[in-house]
């Protein structure tokens, strides 16, 4: 089943990074390596979320992420709203659960707003 899932992943248009409970990225996806090829790509995997990211960000990734250890229940919390090379698309923070609802990680979802400017 998991080669089935990593296919969903990575049949994504969205980069999709995912991190365990100690914020080391642990994979990411084709789109995410080619989007952050400039930080370091899939050299990225094995290191701390925070080495690429501004105090801002790192305190907003913390604070969802105590979220989602306070609440089991608690899966999505959006962000912010981003414009990457005039693309704008809402970000997230998504847990992953077991079947308990212990948190094992979380990874960001960008979902693209182009379909809102197509008019559909």
């Amino acid at each position: 089943m998991t080669e089935y899932f990593k296919a969903v992943v990575d049949a994504d248009d969205a980069p999709i990074v995912i991190c365990d409970v100690n914020h080391i990225i642990i994979y990411m996806n084709p789109t995410a390596v080619k989007r952050y090829e400039k930080r370091g790509g899939a050299n990225l995997i094995g290191n701390s979320i925070f080495d690429c990211h501004n105090e801002h960000s790192k305190a907003i990734i913390l604070s969802v992420f105590n979220r989602f250890l306070a609440d089991p229940t608690l899966s999505k919390v959006y962000t912010y709203t981003k414009n990457w090379n005039g693309e704008d698309s809402d970000v997230y923070i998504v847990a992953l659960r077991n079947a308990q609802g212990n948190l094992l990680g979380y990874y960001e979802k960008h979902e693209s707003r182009i379909h809102e400017k197509q008019g559909a």
